[in-house]
């Protein structure tokens, strides 16, 4: 039962990957190409093998979490970041509105927060393995914002 349990809690984190590269694949070498950004944005061939690494990362969080029996709150903070993880990617790619995706992504930067908090009441190595998570969206967000200035 705990290898299905990491199983799922894994495949529900790469669905999410792989629903929000939905609205990436489409705008990366059209709308995202013709976009101006900042010095510091990183070649598009880093965002897959990164995304992928944080994925893992959460899924395991996520087993972590879901085998105690307090997880309840804590699975309903990580559902909410989940679902504005992708969101981002819809505001930002799909929509290609960066001003909007930044305000989603300020609300995504808070959910990890209120989530890494909440995983560390019920397992501290849950939370301890998103802060990789937390760090790459607070460079996502300040790369969001720089492109929503430069644009």
């Amino acid at each position: 039962m705990k290898a299905v349990k990491l199983i799922f809690a894994l495949l529900i984190c790469q669905l999410a990957g792989l629903m929000g590269a939905i609205f990436n694949i489409g705008s990366i070498d059209g709308w995202y190409a013709t976009i101006a950004k900042p010095f510091f944005n990183p070649p598009n061939w880093i965002f897959g093998p990164v995304w992928t690494v944080l994925f893992i990362l959460m899924g395991i969080s996520l087993y972590m979490i879901w085998e105690n029996k307090h997880h309840f709150f804590a699975m309903k903070i990580f559902g909410l970041q989940l679902f504005l993880n992708i969101l981002w990617s819809f505001l930002f790619f799909g929509l290609q509105n960066p001003l909007i995706a930044f305000i989603g992504i300020i609300l995504l930067w808070i959910s990890i927060v209120l989530m890494i908090v909440q995983f560390y009441t019920v397992n501290r190595w849950a939370a301890i393995i998103n802060i990789p998570y937390l760090l790459w969206v607070t460079f996502a967000s300040v790369l969001n914002l720089a492109i929503v200035i430069l644009n």
